[in-house]
């Protein structure tokens, strides 16, 4: 028999059978499925292709079943058919044989059943859409609403879904359509036109459908309702977030705006947070007599509604005990350490719904979270005031006035966890109307810091009470930093304890008779001069170690001031602010401040200006200004005469002398200076030789001085009623508001200081 191809049905394995059981037809689809040719099978028994001979060949005779076939490279090939009988063109008896491999068989199989189960299941949704996402099939009632129609097919989302929503939604599924790209675990809150309570939130998978041709059929979608574990998540969320916000401020103000910030939109539409007013100042909140604990609306988020009522006192409620005001506010008790700090309120619209259980449970546990907070924030506040305030109380007055200078300061101490540091200024007058200025710096911070600045100003003023030139004086306040390391016990090392040796400071001396400033510094930024025409300089000093480094020199310079310039000392802290510890470009700035401030009218706020302007705020190291306008002493009111060792001229000093008084108007002091002069030029000639310099220099006092050649400082004794002498010093501190004496380069100088208005003598 010819061959025979049919050509009809070539895109399916089959055969044409007669009657005798022979292979009369072969596709070409059964050509490409066994190897075989159809001139290789046409003519031959159907029995010839089955790899187990009878009996596959009885089993063709049912109308289906699976057999093996013979290929054409020899490997079995089990295959499902199914026999569709024929009649001939006379009447001959004819079957259609078609074959499918079984394993394409089987997965036919298996997905018909996981289509099939899949649509029978109600725990996930199931919906299938056209290109048009019209609904064509579902497999449950597709969302635990009312109002949704009784059969879903044709209908589209918007139909019975919040327009809102249902845009969201087919903006999805229109995506997959387009890209091919499926959508994982989509988080979308559901709502019905019948029912726009509460959103339940539906978590959907969506992928495209095609046909085995390429031809686009849809789009399917999976979908579960996950609105409690929305809901879980949304309040743990809500709660890592408060934890983390409530814990890095330690300022009460900033701890209470944080909380209200992570309870919008976290757990309502409207947070209140109210803060006993004790907590402000670092102490412990109290009931009143009337049992309550007045508090202070600190920090809200969220538009105020119309219903926002204050809850009043603490008290009210039950101390410690959490409260809900009403299905759509609660509050919650800021408790922490026995004792009340505050409350904690939410609110939220009627679309949002009730509150629950476990909101409330939520907001108590995050109240209670922000209430250790608070109470490390009040503590700190205490502990930060009393340390603010004992480095008050070690610095002097703000703003002083000597006959040398005007002077103007700011201190603005750091607000950080570690506490203010150790900065500190000071303006000593000294004798002959001069003045010294000092700045210093102790590294660290806190309560230790303070004491030991505390300790070295005093140590400072000690010091400067000598006269001692300024390198000098840095010499002996550095032997004494290297004396407290030694003494500093190796516990306070391990604590943390602020080392002295980090102290830094500068020490200078103006003298208004001269003009002449002198400065030395030990580690620390040097001072500035503004001058008369607003041109701004640094003093050119070399800054020495760190005091407590120890066995290394200092070294002064001098500088020729003219009236009215303004000397500006200050700590690093200033220069520091906003450069990014730059010292360079920060003293540049702090140059072009000081020449751009009105140092002319209000000192003060110049100087609060410039702080302001150094962009200082949230420094780690306290900031420290001090402006001194500088006041010369004019050559009218100074008067000096040289004298040789020659007791006879003592006379002619004190004629010298009462003649200047007189001409100054201070003729009520005339008396009183004579004998001053008198014992002082005296014991100069007769103990130390000459020549000998007298000066007067009239300024807020009048003040004597005579200085000679020798180094020995004078010293008052008490003499007794028998002794000729040694009753001079005693007089002249009897009759002087205070005396001293000061080495100089060439000697020692020994001054007394009167009022220019003296009272009247007594005898």
């Amino acid at each position: 028999m010819n061959s025979r191809r049919l050509p009809n049905i070539d895109g399916v394995a089959a055969a044409l059978v007669d009657g005798d059981g022979r292979v009369v037809g072969w596709t070409a689809a059964a050509e490409q499925l066994l190897g075989l040719a159809a001139a290789q099978v046409t003519g031959r028994p159907v029995r010839d292709l089955l790899v187990d001979g009878p009996a596959d060949a009885d089993a063709l005779g049912k109308r289906t079943g699976e057999v093996r076939l013979r290929t054409a490279g020899g490997a079995p090939l089990e295959v499902a058919y199914q026999v569709l009988p024929l009649a001939g063109e006379h009447g001959e008896v004819r079957a259609l044989v078609l074959a499918t491999p079984a394993d394409t068989v089987a997965r036919r199989r298996q997905d018909e059943a996981f289509t099939r189960e899949l649509f029978l299941q109600d725990r996930l949704g199931l919906a299938f859409f056209d290109t048009d996402l019209r609904l064509l099939r579902t497999n449950t009632h597709l969302l635990p609403y009312t109002g949704l129609p009784a059969d879903l097919a044709g209908h589209r989302l918007g139909d019975f879904l919040q327009p809102t929503e249902a845009e969201a939604a087919e903006a999805i599924l229109r995506h997959v359509i387009a890209t091919g790209e499926p959508v994982v675990r989509a988080e979308l809150p559901i709502r019905t036109l019948d029912d726009p309570g509460p959103a339940v939130v539906m978590e959907v998978q969506a992928f495209r459908l095609q046909a085995p041709d390429g031809a686009l059929i849809g789009v399917t979608a999976l979908f579960g309702d996950v609105t409690e574990l929305h809901r879980y998540r949304r309040r743990a969320d809500v709660l890592h977030r408060a934890t983390a916000a409530v814990g890095g401020s330690l300022s009460v103000a900033g701890t209470a705006e944080d909380l209200a910030g992570v309870l919008v939109p976290g757990l309502g539409e409207r947070a209140e947070v109210d803060i006993a007013e004790a907590v402000f100042t670092g102490d412990e909140p109290a009931p009143g007599a009337d049992g309550l604990v007045a508090v202070r609306r600190t920090a809200t988020a969220g538009p105020p509604g119309p219903d926002d009522r204050p809850l009043g006192p603490l008290g009210r409620e039950r101390l410690g005990g959490p409260a809900a005001t009403g299905p759509l506010s609660m509050s919650a008790p800021l408790h922490a350490r026995g004792g009340p700090l505050g409350r904690v309120t939410v609110r939220r619209g009627e679309a949002a719904g009730p509150y629950g259980g476990e909101d409330l449970e939520l907001l108590r546990e995050i109240a209670a979270r922000a209430a250790l907070a608070l109470d490390n924030a009040r503590r700190y506040t205490r502990e930060h005031r009393a340390a603010v305030g004992l480095q008050r109380s070690l610095l002097p007055p703000a703003e002083t006035a000597v006959p040398a200078a005007t002077t103007a300061s700011v201190y603005r101490p750091t607000d950080t966890a570690t506490g203010v540091g150790g900065d500190w200024f000071d303006v000593i007058p000294l004798s002959g109307a001069r003045v010294a200025l000092v700045a210093g710096d102790v590294v660290g911070h806190g309560l230790q810091a303070s004491a030991t600045m505390g300790r070295l100003r005093t140590a400072v003023r000690t010091l400067a009470d000598l006269d001692l030139e300024p390198d000098e004086l840095l010499v002996h306040l550095d032997d004494l930093v290297s004396q407290l390391v030694v003494e500093g016990s190796e516990e306070e090392r391990e604590r943390g304890v602020a080392d002295p040796s980090g102290a830094t400071c500068v020490y200078a001396v103006y003298d208004p008779v001269s003009g002449i400033c002198q400065a030395a510094s030990a580690g620390h930024p040097p001072p500035a001069v503004v001058h008369p025409d607003g041109r701004v300089e640094y003093l050119p000093v070399n800054p020495g170690p760190p005091l407590g480094v120890g066995g290394l020199p200092f070294e002064a310079v001098e500088c020729a001031l003219r009236a009215g310039s303004v000397l500006a000392l200050y700590t690093d802290g200033l220069i520091e602010g906003g450069t990014g510890g730059d010292l360079d470009e920060g003293m540049a700035q702090l140059a072009a401040r000081l020449g751009e401030a009105d140092l002319g009218g209000d000192l003060a706020a110049a100087g609060r200006a410039i702080v302001a302007e150094m962009s200082t705020a949230g420094l780690s190291d306290d900031v420290t200004l001090l402006l001194a306008r500088l006041h010369p002493v004019p050559p009218a009111d100074t008067a000096a005469w040289t004298i040789d060792a020659d007791p006879s001229a003592v006379a002619g000093v004190r004629e010298a002398a009462t003649r200047m008084l007189e001409e100054w108007g201070l003729d009520a002091l005339v008396f009183t200076t004579e004998l001053v002069l008198s014992e002082l030029v005296t014991n100069a000639i007769r103990y130390a030789g000459g020549p000998v310099m007298v000066r007067l220099i009239r300024s807020s006092v009048l003040t004597c001085e005579v200085s000679d050649p020798s180094s020995t400082q004078p010293r008052m004794r008490r003499a007794r009623l028998t002794d000729e002498g040694g009753r001079g010093l005693y007089l002249v501190a009897q009759l002087t508001q205070r005396w001293g004496s000061r080495y100089t380069r060439n000697g020692k100088t020994i001054w007394a200081e009167q009022s220019l208005d003296p009272p009247p003598l007594s005898w």
